[in-house]
């Protein structure tokens, strides 16, 4: 059964995605600046696995943006 925020975990992954790819930043990269592994990562990255809302401050600020961006969702 998918989660019931499933689609607002692909977003929440996808700009995780956009903002690594942006800085030219690969999974491990970004996952040892985060202090997570590769694989959880992109567990997160592909909405296979939800983290908590630290794991997300630390993704962001291993991104050098704002929280607030992970949470802009796109049309």
């Amino acid at each position: 059964m998918r989660n019931k925020n499933f689609d607002t975990w692909l977003q929440i992954g996808l700009n995780i995605l956009h903002y690594r790819k942006e800085q030219g930043m690969t999974q491990i990269q970004l996952a040892e600046k985060s202090g997570i592994s590769r694989t959880y990562l992109q567990l997160i990255e592909n909405a296979a696995s939800s983290c908590t809302l630290d794991t997300l401050i630390d993704i962001a600020e291993a991104l050098k943006i704002p929280l607030i961006k992970l949470f802009e969702f796109r049309d």
